[in-house]
């Protein structure tokens, strides 16, 4: 006899055919892939940025979580996994509304430190952008079928108190050894570095850039 299937629930997203509404709302659900693939796999590529390092890190370590108390509780998803062939995993709490909410909360905390930009108001847009797709992922959880409503604000609140920790811990006590990663071997092989001291990194790394330019082009004029 053939093993049962299991679905990657992290990527198996259904919808009812026709349900307009439920099709935008099951590519909201995969909010959370493109941010780990888009966003942070391009980060560590191409910026090396201890601080989006740790973040990630930090989303590694909640989603490791996420599964210990899955397991631990074992609580049964809403009765409508029967149709959705996720009945073969646990439903509380909810990895997808614990994933955004880590990465809301820690990117709204990172944005008011001052990571990129200055002003009060465009930290405040910053720090507010990725809340509407966080409550919209929340809310297609529900809609799918794919989990109650305790469900996915015990993934909420999980997601918030991990976020605020781990901001915590890196921004308190791990910011601490940033410089000796940076000057370490691999620090320097893997061009790892920390722009925490930096007030405004958009403004430095463009003056930066700037002045690299400028300086090139002088060179070929004389």
């Amino acid at each position: 006899m053939s093993a049962a299937m299991k679905a990657i629930t992290l990527t198996h997203v259904r919808y009812h055919r026709g349900d307009a509404l439920g099709h935008f709302l099951a590519w909201v659900s995969l909010v959370p892939v493109f941010i780990s693939i888009g966003g942070f796999i391009s980060h560590v590529l191409f910026r090396r940025e201890l601080q989006g390092i740790f973040f990630a890190v930090g989303l590694l370590i909640s989603q490791a979580v996420n599964e210990f108390v899955k397991i631990s509780v074992k609580q049964a998803r809403p009765e409508t996994c029967v149709l959705l062939e996720a009945c073969d995993s646990h439903g509380w709490p909810s990895s997808h509304s614990q994933y955004m909410f880590f990465f809301a909360v820690y990117f709204t905390l990172l944005s008011y430190k001052g990571i990129g930009v200055s002003s009060a108001s465009g930290k405040f847009l910053v720090a507010s952008s990725p809340w509407p797709l966080t409550l919209l992922t929340l809310y297609s959880r529900v809609y799918l079928g794919y989990h109650t409503v305790g469900q996915v604000f015990a993934g909420a609140t999980l997601g918030l108190v991990l976020g605020v920790a781990w901001f915590w811990i890196v921004n308190t006590r791990l910011i601490k050894v940033f410089p000796t990663i940076e000057e370490s071997a691999m620090g320097r092989y893997f061009y790892l570095k920390d722009c925490s001291h930096i007030p405004n990194v958009l403004q430095f790394e463009y003056e930066n850039a700037r002045n690299a330019r400028l300086k090139m082009m002088k060179k070929i004029d004389d």
